[in-house]
């Protein structure tokens, strides 16, 4: 079995984008103003900022994109923000699990005995720790470790927005200087009542939050960091005098001649020369068993080999390969916005400002109530920091991040959020027939000629017409011919008739392979082949017919069946689809009578069957379907794409053709027509966690702002729900991490 991708064997179009590396968000507002400020750049169409990949991608004019960039990282700067040399994954190899955990652990230390008192409280013991003590624990971690916070929320001051920063600033800020107050204000009692512990402990659940929140993206990015992983380092290239050199990634070239021992991975794309062996694609195409290799075999960077020696020629490397255009897929999906996040973006444009002003309400409130002003503005403080818009500029992403890389590691590759998120909808799964439902190597079963004729020189004139066609029947014709012993002639001025057939000249006359539409709209008779051809079409064959074309009256000469096999697994893969209420369908460009032989094949009923559509028409059957509801597209050709394009959802068999891939959100990575369903499935559970997340970020917030309005709540309890909101999120995310497709 070849698992070459031939879909992912040219490089991606990169013109007109950039991507660059954002550091120092910590919420959804910071992520819009980092958009705000791309966005006013002359010449930007477009600018995405990702808060859970840490990253920003603009769209510029294809001439622009180099010469701007510069211009671009410096918009981040001024915002406030730091940037990367580029867009690297957040989840680097080697990295220590403990990296940047240092901040933490001195906050940490420094608001324990802080707490201490309050714990001793609990078990009937009161005390507390000297006024003076308490400053000297708390002030080092409000403005040394807390320092980020007043830089970041300076910066959204002075681009006129607000962010989580501001908020746990100004209310830590208030806490530390009403307790600074209270102890050394003119009025002060013998025992001012402080609140250093909130303002300390406070921002040193914010850092914990933070870091554990780190330590939570960099596994919904694994699936990137360990694509990446597969890229071996060097490869063992043949040189001119016949050794072996040990010779960097970067410097293979094309051509090359690589050697891999056993157990070694495929370092780049190429094509077997000398050798046998069985080798290990699992994790490009979620394909458990290997594959067996020999002379001639496609081989795909990052595969392992198995116990025998290969000897390739390089077709492909860098950013051409079959892995780099994976990974960049992956990436693509993982930036993206899904269509809900717009609505999340917009509440969080205004999210910081209300919570601002219901602070300020608050205060106001508990204070007319006749509360005291020292408990008015602890509950204005709780309302502060309970307020995070983390969780909610986080709940898409991460889900789309932990989605679109479990998917990856079980052979789908979803190449945009927005495909990600509508494919759960399905209504309606069309699929292509032949290379798609079929195995797509039809087979020349019959060729009769009317009598009178020379069998072998009807073949030798229909594959000659064929010689220059990759059409599948035109190949099985070929081979056909070939076990026959034919010789094939030159043709000229062949043309081809788009889903009728094709003509040229051989041997100095005129000839045509016809379809039977193409006879149809000819008026042509079958002469004398009338009864076979229609046997052949009620077994679900597919006819051709040769026609010699005597000046104004052609006739047919010989008659051609072919025969193609269902996929293994297809019959099941339909049952299994249409089990989960969704209607299935089969568009194929045969006559009524084929289609319908092969759809009986796989199980379909006849009216779950489109025949007689040419691949021009594709698109409007695939439209006509869309009156029923969502449609989702399966297809590997290159009269698919049309098709796919006009779906809700295109996939796109990772066997078939570019044109197709390119026009299709879902790639499947083998052909395997389980994964239609396991791409719908993961779907609709990245869909629930988004819907969770969002849910649970709304309820969070609503209800948190509401405890600490009305006095329910202390800065303390109120950080720790805070530092844990966006952590949360980001575990019921990582959750998707452990789906497996079944069948899979």
């Amino acid at each position: 079995m070849n698992t070459q991708i031939k879909g992912l064997t040219q490089p991606l179009a990169q013109q007109g984008r950039v991507d660059i590396g954002v550091e120092g968000m910590t919420c959804a507002s910071c992520s819009l103003r980092v958009e705000r400020a791309l966005k006013k750049i002359p010449g930007v169409q477009a600018a995405d900022v990702n808060l859970a990949t840490e990253s920003a991608r603009v769209l510029l004019p294809a001439d622009q994109a180099q010469a701007m960039e510069p211009l671009l990282r410096r918009a981040i700067r001024e915002a406030g923000y730091g940037v990367r040399e580029k867009a690297e994954p957040l989840d680097r190899e080697g990295a220590s699990p403990w990296a940047g955990f240092a901040p933490v652990a001195w906050a940490l230390g420094l608001s324990s005995p802080l707490v201490l008192p309050m714990l001793a409280a609990l078990a009937g013991v009161h005390w507390m720790l000297p006024p003076w003590l308490q400053f000297a624990l708390a002030t080092p971690v409000q403005f040394v470790l807390g320092a980020h916070f007043y830089r970041a929320a300076w910066h959204a001051l002075k681009a006129g927005t607000g962010n989580m920063d501001l908020l746990v600033v100004v209310g830590t800020s208030a806490a530390w200087g009403l307790s600074v107050w209270s102890w050394l204000g003119p009025s002060a009692p013998a025992l001012p009542e402080l609140y250093f512990e909130g303002s300390a402990v406070v921002i040193t659940l914010v850092m914990l939050g933070k870091w554990l929140e780190l330590r939570v993206k960099h596994q919904t990015t694994s699936a990137i960091a360990q694509l990446h992983a597969l890229r071996p380092p060097s490869a063992r290239v043949m040189m001119r005098g016949g050794e072996l050199a040990e010779v960097p990634l970067a410097e293979v070239l094309v051509g090359d001649a690589v050697v891999v021992l056993p157990g070694e991975r495929v370092p780049v794309d190429g094509v077997v020369s000398e050798g046998r062996s069985q080798v290990d694609e699992a994790m490009l195409t979620g394909e458990p068993l290997p594959v067996a290799k020999e002379q001639g075999a496609a081989l795909t960077g990052g595969s392992i080999n198995g116990e025998g020696r290969l000897q390739m020629r390089v077709t492909a490397v860098g950013a051409q390969t079959v892995l780099s255009r994976i990974i960049t897929l992956v990436e693509d999906a993982q930036a993206a916005k899904a269509p809900i996040q717009r609505l999340v973006d917009k509440v969080s444009a205004i999210f910081v400002p209300a919570v601002m002003a219901l602070a300020v309400l608050t205060f106001v409130a508990w204070l007319w109530s006749g509360l005291s002003l020292q408990a008015s503005v602890v509950h204005a403080v709780t309302v502060l920091v309970i307020a995070c818009p983390c969780a909610l500029g986080l709940a898409t992403p991460a889900a789309i991040m932990a989605g679109t890389g479990v998917a990856a590691r079980n052979g789908i590759l979803i190449k945009d959020a927005q495909a990600l998120e509508v494919a759960h909808r399905a209504q309606v799964v069309a699929f292509d027939k032949t290379g798609t439902l079929t195995v797509g190597r039809p087979r020349l079963v019959a060729f009769e000629v009317i009598q009178g004729a020379d069998r072998s020189a009807a073949l030798g004139v229909a594959a000659s017409l064929q010689s220059a066609s990759e059409h599948p029947l035109a190949k099985a014709v070929l081979a056909h011919a070939r076990e026959q012993g034919v010789v094939l002639q030159t043709p000229h001025d062949l043309q081809a008739v788009p889903g009728r057939g094709l003509q040229g000249w051989v041997n100095g006359q005129r000839w045509a392979i016809a379809s039977g539409r193409w006879l149809g709209e000819l008026a042509l008779p079958w002469g004398g082949l009338g009864d076979q051809a229609q046997r052949w079409l009620g077994q679900g064959a597919t006819v051709s017919a040769l026609v010699r074309q005597d000046g104004l009256q052609p006739r047919v000469l010989a008659l051609m069946a072919f025969a193609d096999e269902p996929k293994p697994g297809a019959r099941q893969a339909l049952a299994s689809l249409r089990s989960r209420g969704l209607r299935v369908m089969m568009i194929s460009g045969d006559n009524r009578a084929a289609a319908l032989a092969m759809g009986e094949r796989l199980g379909l009923a006849a009216d779950e069957v489109l025949a007689d559509v040419l691949p021009a028409d594709k698109a409007s059957a695939v439209q006509g379907l869309r009156a029923q509801g969502t449609v989702v597209m399966v297809g590997d050709g290159v009269n698919d794409a049309p098709a796919l394009a006009a779906a809700d959802v295109g996939m796109a068999m990772g066997t078939g053709t570019d044109v197709a891939m390119n026009a299709a959100g879902i790639t499947l990575m083998r052909g395997d027509l389980a994964l239609v369903e396991a791409a719908l499935d993961v779907s609709h559970r990245t869909v629930i966690k988004i819907r969770q997340n969002l849910f649970w970020a709304f309820v969070y917030n609503v209800a948190g702002i509401g405890l600490a309005a009305a006095g329910l709540l202390n800065p303390m309890l109120a950080g720790a729900a805070m530092a844990l909101s966006s952590v949360s999120v980001m575990g019921n995310a990582l959750l998707l991490r452990r789906w497996r497709w079944p069948a899979g």
